[in-house]
């Protein structure tokens, strides 16, 4: 069982599409800030030869390449889609979202619908960047959190425009409920679909009058909204080989989104046990005779269990807690937590589910 935590950031820009600052100085915010593994997915083009480990204060941090791919032709822009680890220019592909997705796993990549659900910004010409092609299959999971998605959602007026970006933590609470609402029900209709979560990194000066500002520079992003990702053996400093211990652990939903600037969530776990099975998040387990789950979370929050989307229990002001779920009950569950940061109460972690079979499911 993987026991080993990566924590990194898969959704970020440089200047080679619209964003500020090249690889390098990247890393260095992202090893400032904490991070282990950081992805650049810049828009429509893949760049090559700059996969490489980069170290400061004793700390190594693996930066990959991947590309943020979309339909250049419809206006507005839609179906956005993350492809990571495919070391391939994807961009012809951009047009026809499942030869895109087809494309990027024939190539060796991981396939993520980047922020699915991204209505328009109300006070500014910013607009529904939405994920809207939906007769697809085989894509390996969605961004359930865009810090910048969530962000825009803020901007109800101009006032509130301000206000958010000089405070920006003040109105993040939580991913978008369609987003939520969108992940829970494709795997209601029996698809693994792992989530991930990213702060879409820019680094752009933002100008409102006379005032000029940064509101998200890179290392702050890189502390807010990250993906956890749990692998089977420490990382060993080697590219080829760590690219391919986070990579599959991606691949298999072994992984949490978290919100780390409300509260740091290293070693947060949920695992399912029965006899003589085990399992992690993004696993499947056959239910035979009993299961229990168990959550754990490294500071007290509020604990919710859900199964196909729908709550079954609560626990508040708690580290751990667990549940027996009876020999021949299935579902799809997993965990969301929430911790108080800034006079509210936050989404904090938002784990990947584990699938829990009948034995005539069981394709394990």
């Amino acid at each position: 069982m993987a026991v080993f935590e990566v924590v990194g950031n898969f959704h970020m820009h440089t200047p080679y599409s619209d964003g500020e600052w090249y690889h390098a100085e990247i890393a260095q915010a992202a090893l400032s800030a904490g991070l282990d593994c950081i992805c650049v997915t810049d828009h429509n083009i893949w760049v090559d030869g700059l996969e490489r480990y980069y170290e400061k204060d004793g700390r190594r941090l693996l930066l990959l390449v991947g590309e943020e791919l979309h339909d250049q032709t419809r206006q507005p822009q839609k179906n956005h889609m993350l492809a990571i680890g495919a070391r391939a220019e994807l961009a012809g592909f951009a047009t026809q979202p499942q030869a895109l997705i087809d494309a990027t796993a024939a190539a060796g990549g991981l396939s993520f619908l980047a922020h699915p659900e991204d209505p328009p910004a109300p006070v500014f010409p910013d607009g529904d960047l939405s994920w809207v092609t939906w007769e697809i299959t085989g894509f390996t999971g969605l961004e359930l959190w865009n810090y910048m998605t969530s962000f825009k959602a803020l901007l109800t007026s101009r006032a509130t425009a301000l206000r958010y970006a000089y405070n920006p933590e003040l109105g993040m609470t939580a991913p978008l409920p369609r987003t939520l609402r969108r992940w829970d029900g494709l795997m209601a209709l029996g698809q693994r679909v792992v989530a991930i979560g990213g702060a879409d990194a820019h680094g752009h000066e933002y100008r409102a009058g006379t005032l000029r500002r940064v509101v998200f520079p890179y290392e702050f992003l890189f502390r807010q909204v990250n993906t956890h990702v749990l692998v089977d053996s420490p990382p060993t400093g080697v590219v080829e080989t760590d690219r391919r211990l986070v990579l599959d652990a991606l691949a298999r939903g072994h992984c949490f989104v978290a919100y780390d600037g409300a509260a740091p969530s290293r070693g947060f776990r949920f695992t399912a046990a029965g006899e003589r099975v085990a399992a992690i998040m993004g696993d499947e387990i056959v239910n035979r005779s009993g299961l229990t789950l168990q959550v754990a979370v490294p500071t007290v929050g509020s604990l919710r269990l859900l199964r196909d989307g729908t709550e079954v229990r609560r626990w508040d002001n708690q580290t751990h807690a667990s549940l027996i779920v009876p020999g021949g009950e299935t579902g799809v569950f997993r965990v969301e937590a929430c911790v108080n940061f800034k006079g509210r109460l936050r989404g904090w972690i938002y784990s990947n589910p584990i699938y829990v079979r009948a034995p005539e499911q069981w394709t394990g």
